[in-house]
C-alpha cells in the first residue's frame, strides 16, 4: 500500500537526574561531594533511507519515544546518555509540525538527517555546587524532560518528469513502455490509484526518472475525481509531460483543461516548463492528420504511440536535453552539481 502522508507524536528521552554524594574513602576523611551529573536524553531522528518508497509503517502506529537518560551516581560518575531513535523515512519526506503548521525540515537525500525531538539535559550533581566557601552542598538539579510535539509527514517524490492527463490518457502504458515500471492498464478510469516511478534508460548510461499520477478530472482543483492529492508527487519535477490522447472528444479542451487544473492546484506548478505528448497515435484512421494543437506555452508538441512506439525515441531523447539543459540552468554560475537551492545534497 502506497502511504504519502502520516501524523506521528514524538518524544525526546528524558535527562538523567543529578546526584547527591560525598566521598567516603579511608583515609580520606573529608573528601567532598561527588554526586556526578545525569546523562542527557536520546533524541528522534529521522533518517532517509534510500530503499523506502512509501510512508506505509507509520499508519499502524503513532507514538514515538527515544530512550531516557540515566542518574548520576557517586565518585562523580555521570549517567549514561539516552539511546537515540532513528525513525528511516523515503527520501524527499517534508517535515512540519503538525499543530502550528511550520515547516521543520526535508530529508533529500539519502543518509540524510533531522532531529525533530531532542532529548532533555541532564541534571547537575552536587559536586557541581562546590566553591570554596561552600564545600558541602546537598543542591543536586533533575534532568529536563525531552522534547515533545506531534509530526506530519508528507512525502514528494523526486523525479525529473511527471505525467499528467485524463484517466486512461495512456500514462501508465507510456511508463511501462519507456521503463520496467509495470503499473495497472486497463481500459476503463482511475486504474491508477497511486503515484508511480520508472527509470527511463537512454544511450550511453543515461537515465531519466518518470513519475505518473493518477488522472486529472474537470474540478479536480476542487477536490473532484481524486482531486489533487497527488500532484505534490510532480512538484519537484524539472519538466511535465502533458499527455492528450488524439482518440480525445476535443484533444485543444483536454489539454486547456489539463493546463486550468494545475494553476488551479498551484500557480508554481503550472510554471514548470512542459511539454504535450499527442498519443494513442495508433488509433488514428489511415490518413487521417493530427488535428492542430495551439500550445504556446509548451517546449515541444509531440505526437507518439506506446503500443506502436511511434515517437518515442524522439520523444524520450527531448526529455533528455530538457532535463540537462533545467539541471545546468539551476547551478549557481554553471558550477556544483545542485539541482534546485533547497535541495542541497540531492544527485540525480
Amino acid at each position: 500500500m502506497f502511504v504519502d502522508l502520516a501524523r506521528i507524536r514524538v518524544k525526546g528521552g528524558a535527562g538523567g537526574a543529578g546526584a547527591v554524594a560525598f566521598r567516603r574513602e579511608k583515609g580520606v576523611p573529608r573528601g567532598g561531594p561527588s554526586g556526578g551529573n545525569g546523562g542527557r536524553g536520546g533524541d528522534v531522528v529521522l533518517v532517509a533511507d534510500a530503499q523506502l518508497d512509501t510512508l506505509l509503517d507509520y499508519s499502524y502506529r503513532e507514538n514515538y519515544a527515544a530512550g531516557r537518560a540515566g542518574h548520576g551516581e557517586g565518585s562523580n560518575r555521570t549517567g549514561r546518555d539516552g539511546e537515540d531513535l532513528l525513525l528511516p523515512v523515503p527520501p524527499g519526506t517534508l517535515v512540519r509540525d503538525a499543530d502550528s503548521g511550520e515547516r521543520l525540515g526535508e530529508l533529500l537525500s539519502p543518509g540524510a538527517r533531522l532531529v525533530v525531538a531532542r532529548g532533555g539535559r541532564g541534571g547537575r550533581g552536587n559536586a557541581s555546587y562546590a566553591t570554596p566557601t561552600h564545600q558541602a552542598p546537598r543542591e543536586w538539579e533533575p534532568g529536563e524532560w525531552g522534547e515533545e510535539r506531534r509530526i506530519e509527514l508528507e512525502l514528494k517524490l523526486i523525479a525529473d518528469v511527471g505525467l499528467v492527463g485524463e484517466p486512461n490518457a495512456g500514462k501508465s502504458t507510456f511508463l511501462s513502455t519507456v521503463s520496467a515500471a509495470r503499473p495497472k492498464v486497463a481500459d476503463y478510469p482511475f486504474t491508477t490509484l497511486r503515484p508511480n516511478l520508472g527509470v527511463a534508460s537512454l544511450s550511453g548510461g543515461r537515465t531519466l526518472v518518470v513519475a505518473d499520477i493518477p488522472g486529472l478530472i474537470e474540478g479536480a482543483a476542487e477536490g473532484k475525481g481524486l482531486g489533487t492529492r497527488f500532484l505534490r508527487h510532480i512538484e519537484r519535477t524539472r519538466t511535465l509531460l502533458l499527455m492528450v490522447p488524439l482518440d480525445a472528444p476535443d484533444p485543444q479542451a483536454a489539454y486547456d483543461l489539463l493546463r486550468a487544473e494545475l494553476r488551479g492546484h498551484d500557480g508554481a506548478l503550472a510554471g514548470i516548463p512542459h511539454c504535450v505528448a499527442l498519443c494513442k497515435a495508433d488509433l488514428r484512421p489511415a490518413g487521417e492528420r493530427d488535428a492542430p494543437l495551439r500550445a504556446p506555452d509548451a517546449w515541444g508538441v509531440f505526437v507518439i504511440s506506446s503500443i506502436t512506439r511511434e515517437g518515442i525515441p524522439e520523444l524520450v531523447e527531448a526529455l533528455w536535453e530538457r532535463v540537462r539543459a533545467e539541471r545546468d540552468r539551476s547551478r549557481p554560475d554553471g558550477e556544483g552539481d545542485e539541482v534546485f537551492p533547497e535541495l542541497e545534497e540531492w544527485r540525480p
